[in-house]
């Protein structure tokens, strides 16, 4: 069975001086969210970038599948706190996505720093976001215990 999930977007204006909005269809959870090519381009910012909802996705795909690795090794997460960062550059010829590091830290009981930094690989691995990103986009991640 497959699973869809939708966002819309509207765009008004040309891409150096327009900007649009974006929203989730599927569940609502965001809606009229601004974003822009002078604010997606530059850093900072009050709007947010396709880049940063990359992000978001892949934060919270790794959160879950670093969550099931972690059960696996019979030592289920009591917290974990992700981070992602994905860089955008300019290149040759134009701009591409570059990386995307994930960041966690997390406090899990029955695991020491090796195996929680070698789950983590496994998850950032087994992620299906990451896997979207493969052979793409540079994936890394760090992982410390709290």
């Amino acid at each position: 069975m497959a699973i869809t999930r939708s966002a819309h977007v509207t765009w008004d204006g040309d891409l150096m001086s327009g900007g649009g909005a974006v929203s989730a269809t599927t569940s609502g959870a965001f809606d009229g969210v601004p974003v822009s090519w002078k604010t997606r381009s530059a850093e900072g910012g009050a709007n947010a970038s396709p880049e940063e909802l990359v992000a978001a996705a892949h934060a919270s795909c790794f959160a879950m599948a670093f969550s099931a690795a972690l059960g696996g090794r019979g030592a289920p997460p009591g917290h974990l706190e992700v981070d992602a960062t994905v860089t955008f550059e300019q290149v040759e010829n134009g701009w591409k996505v570059a990386s995307s590091a994930l960041k966690v830290v997390g406090q899990v009981e029955g695991i020491d720093a090796d195996g929680f930094r070698e789950a983590a690989e496994g998850a950032k691995n087994g992620c299906p976001i990451s896997a979207m990103m493969t052979g793409n986009v540079a994936l890394s991640v760090e992982a410390d215990l709290a």
